[in-house]
């Protein structure tokens, strides 16, 4: 497709709407909630250290909840580990169905990599533990040496190693999903109590009515809350952990992108209300909106924060405190549990991850490889020997009394020796040469394409120069303010980077802009004329006049044929063009305006110009390594 005339990209936007993506919230909460988690933890070991009697008196008060006969009695720290946390292990599987559905692991030949990872980081920590325990009656808590605090270590390599690509934490989410499945496992399996087979039954038939009323399109919330009550309350009196009913749940709650149908029926729900407000049609339209937005991202939207901010913290309160003294850190730091702990988490995660990540790659002949550099899997696994919630959780449940106190010590001392060590290296890299860095953050692998019609020179409107190494794709509405808010960030992205190619293709949200479907024919009507870019700019410039007198004035402005460019929008010469592009943005995933793809890849998080610069300096770096 030919340049327009003008290649001059003046102007500069101060705009900085953020675009949400259920990652970059998932992330953000994950930063936010380690401070918090970091202050409970130090809160419960003042606590403990000032009036340890206090401490413990209100952590073991007895809560009942009774209904007739039958009920359940825990004290008031068990109430947290068993109960609480059983929504905290909710997220754990929803984060992971999300991530087979629309992450990372939904190209199943990606599925190798972190599972083998997260496995490596377990069982080479477990070997330590083991190696330094093995024989003696605390060789039962190796569970408590295995296990990644997913908030913690993301949110703290996020304060760490803050100049590290986003895709690191993306990485890291992956292997630690993988981490925390295999925990739940481990904790149902060999940190159960005697098991009463009845009681277990009992719950197996409640999650099969789970299963039958999933399978029958039931999305009332109230039907699973029962069912999955009734699950745990019988997990709990068969001696089985039952936060493991709040893994299952998760794992069941699938993930999708709004379809544009969905959103299309959302919005005629909308003005129907509009129009007419009833309380009928209130509902309705309420209805509507929920069910455009898959279940998955409705539910993490409701329980992550609280997860994050209330649950996991009160948890740290509750378990975190020891009562510190010279006696006990002499007997701490000659311990087999305290030095094993350490150990396995400094030393065994790092070399799980890094050593099975190697392994995969070397095997495959490279077939398979890390998303990220081998600096950014080192620092991964440094980080990962933060463990925390899990393993606290198995400390409690394999340990009593001083072993107990010797084990919480050494989790976490081993979360701040992780947390320096991940310092160091995010420090040794920083000061390598720029393309040693380059290569060690972004490594060389191929990145999962979500544009599913690659770009095509001969039928895309491009802008910038064909051999470009980044290729920018919007997906536009030239009605929709949001996109002319980003043209004049698309502008001086093409201004600043030489290697950049900008593309645009239709998807005219019809329901909500009226005029738009006619505004890109009327620029596929001036493309019959080799005007596409100078009436692009035109509509951007002009949204709220898009009739067709308007469109007109447009095209003898920049001077076509005005009588050939209306007999072309009459017979909407552009519509079969505009429909491919429909089709391409629904097989993409894309449901709203504008969004964006950088080499194939889709761009999301804000899109002012210093988030969009960051993301193309990233691609075009990942670009020359794999060139």
């Amino acid at each position: 497709m030919t340049e327009p005339r003008d290649s001059s990209f003046a102007g500069r936007t101060a705009w900085a709407r953020r675009v949400e993506t259920p990652l970059r919230e998932f992330l953000r909460t994950e930063t936010g909630s380690a401070a918090i988690l970091l202050v409970a933890t130090i809160a419960a070991l003042v606590w403990a250290n000032v009036d340890l009697r206090s401490y413990e008196a209100l952590w073991g008060t007895r809560l009942s909840v009774r209904l007739a006969d039958s009920g359940v009695a825990m004290d008031l720290r068990h109430w947290v580990n068993s109960g609480l946390m059983t929504f905290f292990f909710l997220v754990v599987g929803m984060e992971a169905r999300r991530e087979f559905d629309m992450g990372e692991l939904r190209e199943r030949r990606r599925l190798l990599l972190p599972v083998v990872a997260g496995v490596g980081g377990m069982i080479v920590p477990i070997a330590i533990y083991l190696l330094l325990n093995g024989g003696d009656p605390s060789a039962k808590g190796w569970g408590a040496a295995m296990s990644t605090d997913t908030a913690f270590a993301l949110g703290m390599l996020a304060l760490i190693a803050s100049r590290f690509p986003s895709r690191v934490h993306t990485y890291m989410l992956t292997v630690t999903v993988v981490d925390d499945l295999v925990a739940l496992l481990v904790i149902a399996a060999f940190y159960s109590e005697h098991v009463r087979f009845p009681a277990l039954l009992a719950a197996a038939a409640f999650f099969a009515v789970i299963l039958l009323v999933k399978s029958a399109g039931v999305r009332q919330g109230l039907v699973y809350v029962v069912f999955g009550a009734a699950a745990w309350v019988a997990l709990l009196k068969s001696g089985v952990e039952p936060v493991v009913i709040g893994l299952a749940l998760g794992l069941l709650t699938y993930a999708s992108p709004a379809a544009r149908g969905d959103l299309e029926r959302a919005t005629d729900l909308f003005r129907l209300f509009r129009e007419q407000p009833t309380a009928e049609l209130a509902r309705s339209a309420s209805v509507g909106l929920a069910r455009a937005i898959s279940p998955n991202h409705r539910l993490l939207q409701i329980y992550h924060p609280w997860t994050s901010y209330v649950i996991v913290p009160l948890f740290a309160l509750s378990n975190a405190g020891i009562a510190i003294n010279g006696d006990f850190l002499a007997r701490a730091v000659t311990s087999p549990i305290t030095l094993g702990i350490v150990l396995a988490y400094v030393a065994g995660k790092p070399i799980g991850i890094v050593g099975a990540t190697w392994l995969v790659t070397r095997l495959s002949r490279g077939r398979v490889r890390p998303p990220i550099g081998w600096g950014a899997v080192t620092a991964g696994g440094t980080i990962a020997g933060i463990g925390f919630t899990v393993s606290l959780l198995i400390a409690t449940l394999a340990f009593r009394g001083q072993q107990l106190e010797e084990a919480k010590f050494g989790i976490l001392a081993a979360a701040v020796c992780a947390s320096i060590l991940t310092w160091v290296v995010a420090r040794v890299t920083s000061v390598l040469s720029p393309q040693r860095r380059a290569r060690a953050l972004f490594g060389t692998a191929e990145s999962i394409i979500d544009l599913a019609a690659p770009v095509d020179p001969d039928r895309d409107h491009l802008r910038g120069p064909e051999s470009a190494l980044v290729t920018l794709v919007e997906y536009g509405d030239f009605e929709c303010p949001y996109c002319g808010q980003a043209e004049p960030v698309v502008r001086e992205l093409l201004a600043g980077f030489g290697d950049l190619r900008y593309v645009w293709r239709h998807l005219p949200l019809h329901d909500v802009h009226p005029h738009a479907q006619l505004a890109a024919e009327a620029a596929e009507a001036a493309a019959e004329q080799g005007a596409f870019w100078e009436m692009h700019d035109m509509l951007l410039e002009h949204q709220g006049d898009l009739r067709v007198p308007d469109l007109v004035a447009y095209a003898e402005q920049i001077g076509l044929n005005a009588d050939r460019f209306r007999d072309d929008l009459e017979s909407h010469v552009g519509a079969p063009r505009i429909i491919e592009d429909l089709d391409s943005a629904d097989l993409s995933g894309v449901s709203g305006t504008p969004t964006f793809f950088i080499n194939g890849r889709r761009h999301n998080g804000a899109y002012d110009i210093a988030t969009l610069s960051a993301a193309v300096r990233a691609a075009k770096a990942r670009a020359y390594l794999t060139a």
